[in-house]
C-alpha cells in the first residue's frame, strides 16, 4: 500500500510540474526577410545536433567563453527540473584550460580535465563582440573573488521564483511584456541581496558586467543557467539581451547526441 501511495504521489507531482511547465514556453515574432508575414519562434529547451552538436577540443575555447554543463547527480537533476532546462551549471573560461565558477564551496577555479571527468554535458558559447581586454577584465574579476562565499540565499529564492515566472512566459507574450513581468516578479521574490556572493550564473553575469560587456540589463540574480542557454543565436531569451551568444561547440555530450551528430556527417 505504501508503495502504491508513493508511486501515485510521484506521478501526481510530475503531472503538476508538467502543467506548470506548459505556460513556460517563451515565443518571439520575427519579421520576414522579404516583407512577408512574421514567423513565430519558440524557446528551444533542447541541446541536440540541430541546435549544437559539434564536438570540439579545449583548444577551441577562448578566454571569456561561457561554459554550460549538466551532470547526473541529484542536485543537477533538481535544478534542471526547477528551471525546465537541459543545463544546471555555468562557468567562464579563463584560458590555460581553466574555468572559474561559483559552487557550494565558493568561487574557485577548475581544470578542463576535471570538468570533463565530472560533468555529463559540456557546451561552450561566445559573446560575438568580446575583446582580449574584456576577457582579461573577466579574469581579473574572477581572481578578485576567488574564495568568496557562495550565494546560498539567492539559490534558495530561485526555487519559488522559477515557478512564478512561468506565467510571464506564456506563448505569444510580447518580449517587452515578458521582460517587464519577469523583472517585476524578481523584484518581489528576490528582494535586495548582497553583491559580494554569487551562485553560478549570477557569477558569469557579474563577471561580464565588470568587463563592460553586460549580457543583459536584467538583475543577474534572476538569471539561471537555462536563461544563459536561451541567450544563444536562434533561440528566444526570457529577458531582453544585448547580443545573442554564438555556439562554439560541445566539449562533452550525451551519447545519443554524439551518435546523431556522427550520422549527419
Amino acid at each position: 500500500m505504501n508503495r502504491l501511495f508513493l508511486r501515485g504521489f510521484i506521478l501526481a507531482a510530475l503531472a503538476t510540474l508538467g502543467i506548470i511547465a506548459l505556460p513556460g514556453c517563451a515565443t518571439d515574432l520575427k519579421p520576414h526577410e522579404t516583407g512577408g508575414l512574421p514567423s513565430l519562434s519558440f524557446q528551444n529547451k533542447a541541446l541536440n545536433p540541430r541546435n549544437g552538436g559539434q564536438l570540439v577540443e579545449a583548444d577551441s575555447l577562448r578566454p571569456g567563453d561561457i561554459i554550460l554543463t549538466a551532470e547526473n547527480g541529484l542536485n543537477s537533476v533538481g535544478i534542471r527540473l526547477a528551471t525546465f532546462s537541459p543545463v544546471s551549471h555555468a562557468a567562464v573560461y579563463m584560458g590555460n584550460e581553466q574555468v572559474a565558477e561559483a559552487v557550494g564551496a565558493g568561487i574557485r577555479r577548475r581544470s578542463i580535465a576535471a570538468l570533463m571527468k565530472e560533468e555529463a554535458t559540456i557546451v561552450a558559447f561566445r559573446h560575438p563582440d568580446i575583446t582580449l581586454e574584456q576577457a582579461d577584465r573577466i579574469n581579473q574579476f574572477a581572481a578578485r573573488h576567488d574564495g568568496r562565499k557562495y550565494n546560498y540565499l539567492g539559490v534558495m529564492l530561485q526555487a519559488p521564483f522559477a515557478l512564478e515566472r512561468r506565467m510571464c512566459e506564456l506563448p505569444l507574450m510580447p518580449s517587452l511584456v515578458r521582460d517587464f513581468c519577469i523583472r517585476g516578479i524578481a523584484a518581489v521574490q528576490l528582494g535586495l541581496g548582497r553583491n559580494d556572493q554569487f551562485f553560478c550564473s549570477q557569477f558569469v553575469l557579474e563577471a561580464y558586467r565588470s568587463a563592460g560587456l553586460p549580457l543583459t540589463d536584467a538583475d543577474p540574480r534572476l538569471i539561471n543557467p537555462g536563461d544563459l542557454l536561451h541567450m544563444r543565436e536562434g533561440d528566444v531569451p526570457s529577458v531582453r539581451i544585448h547580443k545573442p551568444l554564438q555556439y562554439v561547440g560541445h566539449l562533452k555530450s550525451a551519447p545519443e547526441i554524439v551518435a546523431a551528430d556522427q550520422m549527419q556527417r
